[in-house]
């Protein structure tokens, strides 16, 4: 059986959103939450429209909310996918936002979300190879590899790491934290 190779460039989705007074939280910006559902939206398309396969979220990594977006302002997420695996894709996701006024834009957050492709009974499904047509998309693919390596080295870190005993841990004044059970 050959592989399927695509180009990252075929997974390429860009969406874009006007911000509504109804997307803000109770500061008046736009609601954290809200964004990540457009995330998580772009992602699934972006993970379909690569594999042809209906895709589930697997993990999110690193949100970081870098600046906040206020009513008004026009949101346009960017997607591609940067890395695949067997039956999974890691899609990267680059928002910004522009005062339509001014035409100033910024950075507001920038994710990466792991999907994983599903066939009709809802089994993982192979996805197609990846082809890196530029430098830049050869970058984000390493940059993927170092995202998995931590990954399972954290993973690992669980499984031998010991902070001593919640005794030494509170004698030690370095943790905001106090243990009561009595209530």
């Amino acid at each position: 059986m050959s592989t399927e190779y695509k180009t990252v460039d075929s997974s390429k989705i860009t969406i874009s959103e006007l911000m509504l007074p109804s997307h803000t939280n109770f500061s008046g910006k736009i609601h954290g939450g809200y964004i990540l559902s457009l995330m998580d939206q772009i992602a699934f398309a972006c993970g379909s429209k690569f594999s042809g396969n209906y895709c589930v979220t697997a993990s999110v990594d690193t949100v970081n909310f870098l600046k906040p977006i206020e009513v008004g302002e026009l949101v346009t997420m960017k997607a591609s996918v940067n890395y695949v695996g067997n039956s999974s894709m890691i899609v990267g996701i680059r928002v910004e936002a522009e005062n339509i006024q001014t035409g100033v834009i910024k950075h507001c957050n920038s994710s990466y979300f792991t999907m994983v492709a599903k066939d009709k009974s809802g089994q993982n499904v192979a996805v197609p190879g990846l082809i890196l047509t530029t430098l830049k998309e050869v970058s984000r693919f390493q940059n993927c590899l170092r995202q998995i390596a931590l990954k399972k080295e954290k993973e690992y870190q669980k499984t031998i790491a010991s902070f001593g005993s919640i005794e030494n841990i509170l004698k030690s004044n370095n943790y905001k934290v106090k243990v009561d059970f009595e209530k």
